[in-house]
C-alpha cells in the first residue's frame, strides 16, 4: 500500500476513485453543522442531503454510506462515514470511525482513495495521531495471510491512499514515516507468528534475522548455536531444547545510531516455535496454537524492522531465544534441577513453564550490554488471559518510570497494557526445598509468579516484562495481531 499527504483542493476537482468524508453531529444538523456536507449538497445538486436526510447514514461511529458517481465531481464515489455527535473526536469514536471506513474501502473496487481529514479534531491528541491511526486501521484491515491456501482470498484493489490533512498538524510528513514504518514492521510480526512450526523453526528465524542484516546495513545479528549456548552456562535454556531434534538458537539484534555512550534499549523476545508442554504434555484441544507461542520473537523482529525503516537516532538491542518444547527420551522431566546462565538452580517442576526458562537466560546475557532499559516480551501465561483477556497485554516491572512509559505508550497507540503487582509477598510461592528456585509457583496468581521468576534474573537493571499470552493472536480468527508492535515502537519514538 502507498500513502501520501496531499494539499486541500476545491471538492469537485479532486480526482479520485472515492472521496471519503467525514460528517459529524446530529442528523438534524448535519447540513448547518458540516460546512464540507453543504458544499458537497451544493455541488451534487442536493443529492448529499436527500441521501442523508432519508436516514441511510446512521448516526453510529464507523457507519458508512456510498454515493456512486456524484454529480458535478470528478470523484467516482462519495464515501460518507459519521465521525460521531460531537465537534471533538474521542479516540473510541475515530478509533471506529477508522475501522469503519478501512473496512469499506477493503471491500470496493477503488485502487486509489482520498481521505478528507482537514476539519478533523481529535481530543487530548495531535493532528498527527489520526494520520498514524489511519494507516494502522488500513493495514490491520487489508491485512491478508494466504501463504498456504492453493488458492488465495481475492487482493485487496487498493493501493494508493491520499491523505488531506488538517493544516495545523505540526509534522505530517514524520508522522507517515513513522506509521509507514510501524506498518512494515507490524506485518513482519503477524506472517512470522503466522507462520506453521514446521517452517518456523528456531533455524528459520536465524536466517530470517540474517537475511535482515545483509539488507539493512545498519542492523548487525549474531547467532549462536547450542555448543556456544553451552560455554556461556546456558543450562536453563538449553534444558528447554533437550526434546527436540530442532536445535536451539539464541539470536542477537544490535542497531547503534545513538550516541556512543548512550546506553541501549534491550528487547528479550520468547521464541519457542512450538510448545507441546514437553513431558507435561499439554492437552490436544487447540495445540496447534502453539505455534504462536513465538510470537515475543516475532515482536522483536518487527520492532527492529519498524526501526530499520525509519532510522531514528537511537541504541536498541534484540535477544531472541529460540528453541521448540517437545516430548523425548532426552527431554528435560519435572523434578530436573538445572543451572542457569546466572548462576542460580531452578528445580523444573513443570515443563510446560518452558518461556521463562529460556528468557532467564536470555536476560542474564543481556547484563553485558549495560542496558538503560530491558523490556521481554513473551507469550507467557494462561493466567494472563484469564486475568485480562485479549484487551490488554499485562505488564509487570521493578521501575515506576519505565513502567509508566510503557502504559503510556500504549494508550497512545491503541495497543494498551495494564499493570499488574510484582509484591515480594508472591516470590514465596516459586521458593524450592531442592535449589534455589523453582519454575512454577503453584495455584494462583500464576501470571504474577513468572513474573516473580523473571524479576529474580534480572535484579541488575531497569525492567520490564510483558505478559502477552493474551494480546499477541486470535483464538478465533487463527491469526497473529502483530501485538505489541506498536506499543514498543512508540516506547522507542518517545524516548
Amino acid at each position: 500500500m502507498r500513502y501520501k499527504l496531499v494539499k486541500h483542493s476545491k471538492l469537485e476537482d479532486i480526482d479520485t476513485d472515492c472521496l471519503v468524508i467525514p460528517v459529524k453531529g446530529a442528523q438534524d444538523r448535519w447540513k448547518k453543522r458540516n460546512s464540507v456536507v453543504k458544499k458537497l449538497d451544493s455541488i451534487t445538486q442536493g443529492m448529499v442531503m436527500k441521501a442523508l436526510e432519508q436516514g441511510d447514514l446512521p448516526a453510529k461511529s464507523g457507519k458508512t454510506l456510498m454515493l456512486p458517481l456524484p454529480a458535478g465531481m470528478k470523484a467516482r464515489r462519495l464515501l460518507l462515514v459519521y465521525a460521531g455527535s460531537k465537534e471533538t473526536l474521542g479516540q473510541k469514536e475515530a478509533s471506529r470511525m477508522l475501522k469503519g471506513t478501512a473496512s469499506r474501502l477493503k471491500e470496493m473496487s477503488a485502487r486509489n482513495v482520498t481521505l478528507l481529514w482537514a476539519d478533523l479534531k481529535i481530543d487530548e491528541r495531535p493532528v498527527d495521531w489520526l494520520i498514524q491511526r489511519t494507516v494502522s486501521a488500513i493495514e490491520e484491515v487489508t491485512y491478508q495471510f494466504d501463504n498456504y491456501k492453493s488458492k488465495a482470498s481475492k487482493p485487496v484493489a487498493l493501493e494508493t491512499v491520499s491523505i488531506i490533512p488538517s493544516t495545523k498538524s505540526t509534522l505530517p510528513q514524520k508522522a507517515l514515516k513513522e506509521a509507514v514504518a510501524l506498518a512494515e514492521g507490524m506485518k513482519l510480526s503477524k506472517d512470522l507468528g503466522n507462520l506453521p512450526g514446521n517452517e518456523c523453526t528456531p533455524a528459520f528465524l536465524a536466517a530470517k534475522a540474517t537475511e535482515l542484516a545483509k539488507e539493512y546495513p545498519d542492523l548487525t545479528v549474531k547467532v549462536m548455536n547450542e555448543s556456544e549456548m553451552k560455554k556461556l552456562g546456558m543450562g536453563s535454556l538449553l534444558s528447554v531444547a533437550a526434546g527436540s531434534q530442532e536445535p536451539a538458537r539464541l539470536i542477537v539484534f544490535e542497531y547503534r545510531k545513538g550516541k556512543k555512550t548512550a546506553r541501549p534499549t534491550i528487547l528479550v523476545g520468547k521464541g519457542i516455535t512450538f510448545d507441546s508442554g514437553g513431558i507435561s504434555l499439554k492437552p490436544g484441544a487447540r495445540m496447534d496454537e502453539m505455534k504462536f507461542d513465538m510470537c515475543g520473537a516475532a515482536t522483536v523482529f518487527g520492532v527492529f524492522l519498524a526501526v530499520l525503516k525509519l532510522k531514528p537516532s537511537m541504541n536498541l538491542v534484540g535477544i531472541v531465544a529460540a528453541s521448540e518444547n517437545m516430548p523425548d527420551g532426552k527431554a528435560t522431566k519435572p523434578g530436573d534441577v538445572v543451572t542457569s546462565m546466572s548462576g542460580k538452580t531452578i528445580e523444573i517442576l513443570n515443563t510446560d513453564a518452558e518461556g521463562r526458562l529460556v528468557l532467564c537466560d536470555a536476560l542474564t546475557y543481556a547484563r553485558r550490554f549495560n542496558p538503560e532499559y530491558v523490556i521481554d516480551v513473551a507469550t507467557l501465561t494462561g493466567a494472563c488471559v484469564v486475568a485480562l483477556g485479549a484487551h490488554a497485554s499485562g505488564l509487570y516491572a521493578n521501575d515506576d518510570e519505565l513502567a509508566d512509559k510503557l502504559l503510556a505508550a500504549g494508550e497512545y497507540s491503541n495497543d494498551k497494557a495494564w499493570r499488574m503487582p510484582l509484591w515480594d509477598e508472591y516470590q514465596q510461592q516459586i521458593d524450592s526445598k531442592v535449589a534455589d528456585v523453582a519454575n512454577v509457583g503453584g495455584a494462583g496468581a500464576g501470571s504474577v509468579t513468572a513474573a516473580c521468576f523473571l524479576e529474580r534474573f534480572a535484579k541488575d537493571f531497569r525492567w520490564a516484562h510483558m505478559d502477552i499470552a493474551g494480546s499477541a493472536w486470535s483464538s478465533t480468527r487463527k491469526r497473529s495481531t502483530g501485538r505489541p508492535v506498536g506499543l514498543l515502537y512508540q516506547f522507542l519514538l518517545n524516548g
